[in-house]
């Protein structure tokens, strides 16, 4: 089943982001190397595909678990939350219909 992995950021989490951000990617490359990734991104801080110092308020990532506490359990490692970057991470399951 797919599951939204929805991260909020601390207030200007910019430098814990960039210390954590190629053990972050490094992860996702493995969901998606695995088949498992449907999306991920960050929700930049302004309207702007590139915010700079602005940085990000937090993160979206939609991928397929064998269950809700392996998607739980895989969230709770993310490298972002051991920098510091997230306050908080919601796990939810999500049912895909378009497109």
């Amino acid at each position: 089943m797919l599951y939204a992995i929805i991260s909020q950021d601390i207030e200007d989490s910019l430098e814990e982001r960039m210390s954590a951000r190629p053990a972050h990617v490094e992860r996702l490359n493995a969901l998606k190397d695995d088949g498992r990734l449907i999306l991920a991104g960050p929700h930049p801080a302004i309207d702007n595909n590139e915010p700079g110092e602005a940085g990000f308020t937090g993160s979206l990532v939609v991928a397929e678990f064998d269950s809700l506490e392996d998607a739980k359990l895989w969230a709770n490692e993310d490298p972002y939350i051991e920098s510091g970057a997230y306050s908080s991470v919601i796990v939810k399951p999500f049912k895909k219909v378009l497109p």
